[in-house]
């Protein structure tokens, strides 16, 4: 109890000692505001971001600007097969693969959409297409199946290099490719 009469007694004889100290107390619960605030404030940022990234994964929301110019561009569209009958979303997972092919400057000899394989109870759709390529077309093609929309998996990938005896330099390669996606379902 002593002690308390001595701190007023100080701080009665010596008033700008006590200003001082009250002053000092005033900034540093500013700064711990201040601190708080900016961390929330950094706190939304970084949701922010997160929910733009998010948006951006989902096909929600375009890139950022500038990234088709720089030819950096995110595929659009549905991550599933679509249409209304696994049948049609077969179709349409030939429609890609043989677009694909084409793209790259190949021909599609044969394909056969698998409907009722192992992964079909899981909602995936497979097919199993025959085709040729240019050797240096076949890492662009195999590209654009598993980069691009709706999400295809390359599960069987078999390739035979060109005959010998065809007199062709270089000739086009045999690629026996087995893909799948994945069906939602009728929306």
């Amino acid at each position: 109890m002593k002690t308390d009469y001595a701190i007023d007694r100080y701080l009665a004889r010596y008033p700008g000692v006590a200003a001082l100290a009250y002053g000092v107390a005033v900034v540093v619960f500013v700064l711990v505001a201040w601190s708080a605030l900016a961390d929330v404030y950094d706190r939304y940022g970084a949701f922010a971001a997160a929910g733009d990234l998010l948006d951006q994964i989902e096909g929600r929301k375009p890139g950022p600007a500038g990234a088709d110019a720089r030819g950096a561009s995110t595929p659009t569209g549905s991550p599933f097969l679509e249409g209304p009958t696994v049948t049609v979303a077969g179709a349409t997972l030939q429609q890609r693969v043989t677009g694909a092919v084409t793209k790259v400057g190949g021909n599609v000899l044969s394909s056969q959409v698998d409907l009722e394989g192992t992964k079909a109870k899981q909602g995936y759709v497979g097919l199993v297409a025959s085709c040729e390529v240019e050797q240096p077309a076949l890492q662009q093609l195999l590209y654009d199946l598993e980069a691009g929309m709706p999400f295809l998996f390359v599960d069987q990938l078999v390739v035979q290099a060109p005959q010998a005896g065809t007199g062709e330099e270089g000739g086009r390669m045999r690629v026996l490719l087995g893909v799948s996606g994945q069906w939602q379902g009728a929306h």
